[in-house]
């Protein structure tokens, strides 16, 4: 089986730069493992590496689709391995990054989906947002709005009309899972300075040339840091609610990400050292080369 390095943990903990950094010491190439990312032209508020920032290294699954396209996991699944080949193929290693898990896994694992079904990324969304998408389609009897499993599988259900079978131990390729951890309060503080420079750096801008073109567009109304903008744009929200909405939607899913990845990968967890990277770089370097 194929070897893969693959990168996990909240938002706002540094995958993208300790990705890059390893790439760049074990002459790797980067599949992007996050559903926003995904699409063009939202480069802001999903934090999407630069050019720049990418230091020449290639990143694969990244701006490959337009705003009002669909792309689902069933999607995901079948790039990520194509491109998994594609990297061996020119004897490069492998490096997944990013906070989709669901994405990930499907990727990774044996999971088999009824071919034209769509998996939609329901991680940005609270459990109040899919119990009323669930109510558009007036089923007569919903769970608990506090049961996420199930609310994630009946919307799934009636929306996609999907079939999904999986056997969860049943790993395609040889990984080492690397997970990023910091203190609560540190990670909270982080994410919400990320988004007050996700503001400085023309967030609003970036949503504002996409709101005419793309108003119904699932990701935008889906996507935390984007979803957020409607009620200002539409129904006289302030600027300084939605703000402080985006930093709470931030922090909810970064508890999410920690409880999928804990549970559904065998993870190794490395404590981020803020003051000095290298020495987190170098200690995920010693793992990874056992």
């Amino acid at each position: 089986m194929k070897d893969i390095i693959v990168i996990v943990g909240p938002t706002g903990i540094g995958k993208t730069k300790l990705s890059i950094e390893l790439a760049i010491r074990l002459d790797a190439e980067i599949i992007n493992g996050d559903s926003v990312s995904i699409y063009k032209d939202l480069d802001i508020g999903s934090a999407k590496p630069t050019i720049e920032e990418r230091e020449g290294i290639p990143h694969h699954l990244i701006d490959i689709r337009e705003v009002d396209e669909d792309y689902t996991v069933f999607d995901y699944q079948r790039d990520v391995r194509q491109k998994i080949d594609e990297i061996t193929l020119r004897n490069k290693r492998v490096i997944i990054v990013g906070g989709t898990g669901l994405y990930i896994k499907a990727g990774l694992y044996n999971y088999t989906f009824t071919e034209g079904t769509t998996y939609n990324q329901y991680e940005d969304m609270t459990n109040e947002e899919i119990l009323n998408r669930i109510k558009k389609f007036k089923v007569t009897e919903t769970p608990d709005v506090n049961n996420r499993k199930r609310l994630v599988r009946l919307l799934n259900k009636v929306e996609n009309n999907e079939d999904l079978t999986h056997n969860k131990d049943e790993l395609l390729y040889n990984i080492k899972t690397i997970g990023l951890t910091t203190p609560r309060e540190v990670l909270y503080e982080r994410i919400n300075k990320r988004v007050d420079i996700m503001l400085n750096n023309g967030l609003l801008d970036e949503i504002n040339k996409l709101k005419d073109k793309y108003k119904n567009s699932r990701i935008l109304n889906s996507g935390i840091g984007y979803k957020e903008f409607y009620d200002y744009l539409y129904n006289n929200k302030s600027l300084e609610e939605v703000v402080e909405e985006i930093k709470q939607n931030s922090r909810r899913f970064a508890k999410r990400q920690y409880t999928f990845f804990k549970h559904q990968f065998d993870t190794t967890w490395f404590d981020v050292d803020l003051e000095n990277f290298d020495n987190t770089i170098n200690e995920v370097l010693e793992f990874i080369e056992k």
